[in-house]
């Protein structure tokens, strides 16, 4: 390591005793934790700070064998994880593989249980000096150099360094009083998020550290940050697993509110509210979350935040324990008869799921036929612009709050409803073989579906194109005329003057303009029934697609202004 410059002109400060690096210096203490190995980066494969896997390295997710041949690559692992989300995460590590340990130092490690080891050894290791820990918000930008000197402190020699590694074994060279040696300033320093600051001296070094260290003790975790997003909205339980056993079933949509002085509300999906405590500890493992319940045993631990991203948190502790939890800032944690009631009739709601006795897309029948909730418990349905008057009841049930509503021909609607997710567009309901979910339809103040309104409205159409994954059977609606009527009423007039109609509205969902028609059972416009995405509208054109299969086949539609 150490390079000759004995005959080069080098530009160093002259020697102040006070800038040299000791053995016992607190710098020397700070520079030499800073340089240890960084195991953080790849805990996606160990799950552990406290060691790396040396690459290139061959793991397996689902199935499928995966080589990692740089940092770059965890991505392609991550990606895997987030393709389907109602699966357990884990990945297998191809042994034997060699480990880097904070020191540096390189080991093979030839099977699972050796590795296990050796990670719990260095998690449970509290011995070792606080300013020795390694700290890995902060590094410095390489190559940097020292100077090295002899007791009369003349300059004897130049020793560069080009990455942590080197800093970490030159350091111990300083701490074991082999060298006399101090950093030839300016230096720059890299903190997590790719900030620099410029040291000038050991002192401005120092502080710079110990600043980083305090402020970024756990590894992409800041506590209070931490606290603060937790604070900002629910969450909702997506999976959950307890000594091994899979409760997902049971936990599934319970949703947890974590509040100002430690206290964590969570209701359970039927509505039943339980009242705990929570709270965060940054540790060497990284940041714990203790949640404690009087009543409820199964969340009541403290779980290591292992892995984090915006809108989903995952939390596990050893054993077999893992939660896996989704932001959801529409929830409604605390739901109520009362609530629900005013809820229901602020909009109109479209019935965008119906699951009957394991018969799906019943929801079908409700195309373009919203609700209509008034008081006195008065329910209306719109059907080819007429309203069909029913009646609805919000009840208390033991099984938490629920829904029945009463409309001639619709039985299903009247099944005991149970209310078990409540957000500001949506509401989630089932019984023991039913789902239905309900979305909230205020197009008042919607600029956009106000202007398709006005277009649908102000002419007569007709079918210029219709093609059906891919065969043009536009001749089937030669000479039919359409007139969209604002009750939500389209009337078909065919070549031979008969009149029959249907139902539309104009919605926006997830971000898209939709079409909803339904013409029921009318041949040949019963081809139509289907919630249409809106690809392009002027008051003369009006394009409509729909992805008519899992295959990713479409449907075209497209309606022109009949002169």
């Amino acid at each position: 390591m150490f390079t000759s410059c004995q005959d080069e002109v080098l530009d160093i400060t002259p020697i102040d005793e006070t800038q040299t690096l000791v053995a016992e210096s607190q710098l020397t203490s700070l520079i030499s934790a800073t340089s240890k190995n960084d195991g953080s980066k790849d805990n996606i494969i160990d799950g552990t700070t406290c060691i790396s896997v040396k690459l290139p390295v061959i793991v397996k997710v689902r199935g499928i064998e995966i080589r990692i041949d740089s940092e770059a690559d965890y991505i392609k692992i991550k990606r895997l994880y987030d393709e389907f989300e109602d699966d357990i995460d884990r990945l297998d590590i191809i042994f034997p593989i060699t480990i880097i340990t904070g020191n540096h130092e390189e080991i093979t490690i030839e099977n699972a249980e050796q590795l296990s080891e050796i990670i719990a050894a260095c998690n449970d290791d509290d011995d070792e000096d606080e300013e020795e820990r390694e700290i890995r918000c902060i590094d410095f930008q390489f190559p940097i150099a020292f100077s090295v000197y002899n007791r009369d402190f003349s300059v004897i020699d130049v020793v560069n360094i080009e990455n942590r590694r080197q800093l970490y074994l030159f350091m111990k060279r300083v701490k074991n009083s082999e060298v006399i040696a101090s950093l030839n300033f300016p230096v720059t320093m890299v903190l997590k998020n790719g900030t620099t600051l410029t040291a000038e001296n050991n002192e401005q070094l120092r502080r710079i550290i110990e600043a980083a260290k305090d402020n970024c003790e756990v590894e992409d975790f800041s506590k209070e940050r931490l606290e603060n997003y937790l604070k900002k909205c629910p969450w909702v339980v997506y999976e959950f697993k307890r000594d091994n056993q899979d409760n997902t079933s049971e936990f599934e949509q319970y949703a947890i509110n974590f509040k100002e002085d430690g206290v964590v509300i969570m209701r359970s999906r039927n509505g039943d509210m339980l009242t705990g405590t929570w709270g965060l500890r940054p540790t060497r493992r990284g940041v714990l979350l203790k949640m404690e319940f009087d009543n409820l045993a199964d969340f009541t631990l403290e779980w290591l935040l292992y892995d984090y991203e915006d809108g989903k948190i995952k939390v596990y502790e050893e054993g077999g324990n893992k939660i896996v939890l989704k932001r959801n800032c529409e929830v409604v944690v605390n739901i109520t008869k009362e609530r629900v009631e005013n809820f229901l009739k602020e909009c109109l709601w479209r019935v965008v799921e119906l699951d009957i006795e394991g018969v799906d897309d019943v929801e079908d029948n409700y195309i373009g036929t919203p609700l209509k909730f008034f008081e006195n418990n008065v329910v209306k349905i719109r059907v080819n612009g007429e309203l069909i008057e029913g009646t609805y009841q919000v009840l208390v049930r033991n099984a938490g709050i629920g829904l029945e509503i009463t409309l001639d021909g619709r039985p299903e609607l009247k099944l005991q409803w149970v209310i078990n997710f409540l957000g500001e567009n949506k509401i989630e309901l089932k019984n023991e073989n039913n789902e239905m979910v309900l979305r909230r339809h205020c197009p008042d103040n919607d600029g956009d579906l106000n202007y398709i309104l006005d277009v649908l409205v102000s002419s007569s159409w007709e079918v210029s194109l219709y093609k059906d994954d891919g065969i043009d059977e536009t001749q089937d609606y030669f000479m039919y005329t359409l007139d969209f009527i604002e009750t939500g009423r389209v009337k078909v007039t065919d070549p031979n003057n008969g009149i029959f109609g249907g139902s539309w509205l104009a919605f926006r969902n997830d971000g898209y303009l939709k079409l909803a028609l339904n013409f029921g059972t009318q041949i040949p416009f019963d081809e139509f029934n289907d919630r249409w995405k809106i690809v392009s509208i002027t008051p003369n054109r009006i394009e409509l697609l729909d992805i008519s299969g899992s295959d990713g086949t479409e449907d075209i539609l497209v309606l022109e202004k009949k002169s």
